[in-house]
């Protein structure tokens, strides 16, 4: 047919087909479709395609893209991504999104990572973690076995922990192989602290001891309490040593010379908890860079000044009940900006800038609950049966973890936590190591440990 004669043609089936019914068009399309053949058909679908699946991803500037994703939640963006390469490509690639997933799960975000498919490889990651914590499943257990007597004294740092027992000696453990790296001959352990040359320890012969790891001598006696040492603290730039004592006082000790420079009174009950620590914010009473050092009895926590001029007077009392009828428990966190105590009323957070309360937080049960860990998104308490994490945005404990029967005390030496930096969000490599440590009444130290990401 010639070219005009098929136009003409054209014209008067398409005026014809516009004037049938619906009905009397599909039947007339399918008669079309029954008499073409492979070329015809390959033909219909590619068009069929394009004018009946408008890709709008692909069509709209990626901009107005991420615009319309960022109204998605995380687990639909997952399904559209098994859409097409396509949508893959440019879900994977709206960092927004992601990092925006990632900090609503706690995860700390690096804006300088520029890597586009960075951040949904991140978010898989955290939501991984997050669904063991929830399922109870990201911890696993293990026991260091080496004292014969009690073990009282803990204290971790850096992937090591010490351990102080009645049987006159002080282990360091390598927590990640369960070996023990160094032990030496002590006295009765109530406290312990150290680093890569030295251990110091608090006693129950109400002394303090210095000793060096590598020939395990005493190289300092701290003597002058008149009850046992239930808590001790250093700093070597200061040369300065701390310690609180069941005889009611803190003493502030000359580190490399053993001198007394300073006895702190004011407490009216044993002195289990002090912390040497920098200020961190602004205050009338001190300044960004001024060493603190807080000490608590069973009651209060009391503030003082602490630098070069070693006389110093209390700059504050916290307490919780003013009829000292509620107790706080042994452990206290202190950053340099915020002070946080746990008591039967609830867990107490002071602005260290203002001594003001910030915050009362009051979980279920919470009577048996004690602070362990608190960072900026997480804090980690436990009780007689369970290890709990809470996520302090929203107050609610999001896992728990079963304890078993570890050796109980009121003082609060006999368990502590291991890694912090998680508390203040989770990156995907903060959350190994120790999460938790504690004595039992085998003489064996009951260790919980971050699983490794499945």
């Amino acid at each position: 047919m010639e070219k005009k004669d098929f136009e003409a043609w054209l014209d008067n089936i398409s005026i014809t087909f516009l004037s049938l019914t619906d009905l009397q068009k599909n039947e007339t399309l399918d008669h079309l479709i029954s008499l073409s053949g492979t070329v015809q058909l390959r033909h219909l679908s590619n068009n069929l395609e394009i004018l009946l699946k408008r890709d709008f991803l692909k069509l709209l500037p990626l901009e107005l893209s991420f615009y319309l994703l960022k109204w998605l939640d995380p687990q639909t963006l997952l399904t559209c991504c098994l859409v097409s390469k396509q949508w893959n490509k440019v879900i994977s690639a709206c960092t927004e999104v992601w990092q925006t997933a990632c900090k609503n799960l706690g995860w700390q975000i690096d804006d300088s990572v520029q890597d586009p498919q960075h951040w949904k490889k991140v978010y898989l990651k955290a939501i991984l973690r997050m669904k063991q914590l929830n399922d109870h499943e990201a911890f696993e257990t293990s026991s260091l076995i080496g004292h014969s007597a009690r073990v009282y004294a803990l204290y971790y740092k850096d992937g090591l922990l010490c351990t102080g027992s009645d049987d006159l000696s002080a282990k360091l453990w390598d927590v990640s192989t369960g070996q023990c790296i160094y032990g030496i001959q002590t006295h009765t352990c109530a406290a312990v602290k150290f680093d890569e040359q030295k251990l110091v320890t608090g006693s129950f012969d109400n002394t303090v001891a210095c000793w060096e790891w590598s020939s395990g001598a005493k190289t300092q006696h701290f003597r002058g309490h008149t009850g046992a040492v239930f808590s001790v603290d250093y700093n070597d730039e200061l040369d300065i040593l701390v310690s609180g004592s069941a005889d009611f006082t803190v003493k502030v000790w000359a580190l490399s010379t053993g001198t007394c420079l300073n006895t702190l009174t004011g407490h009216t009950e044993w002195v289990t908890k002090v912390v040497l620590q920098k200020c961190k914010v602004k205050s009338v009473m001190h300044s960004p860079g001024d060493y603190i050092l807080l000490s608590a009895d069973k009651y209060e926590i009391k503030i003082w000044p602490i630098g070069r001029e070693i006389n110093c007077k209390c700059l504050k009392t916290l307490s919780v009940s003013e009829d000292r009828s509620i107790s706080l428990q042994p452990k206290l966190h202190f950053d340099g900006k915020y002070i946080v105590c746990s008591s039967a009323l609830g867990l107490y957070q002071w602005d260290f800038a203002s001594y003001d309360i910030l915050r009362v937080i009051k979980p279920p049960n919470f009577s048996n609950v004690s602070l362990l860990g608190f960072g900026e998104i997480f804090a980690l308490l436990f009780d007689n049966r369970y290890l709990y994490i809470m996520d302090l945005r929203t107050e609610k404990l999001i896992s728990r973890w079963p304890l078993p029967e570890y050796r109980k005390s009121k003082r609060g030496s006999s368990f502590l936590a291991g890694e912090m930096s998680w508390l203040n969000g989770l990156n995907g490599q903060n959350d190994m190591g120790l999460v938790f440590a504690t004595s039992m009444p085998d003489h064996s130290i009951h260790l919980v440990l971050w699983k490794e990401h499945g």
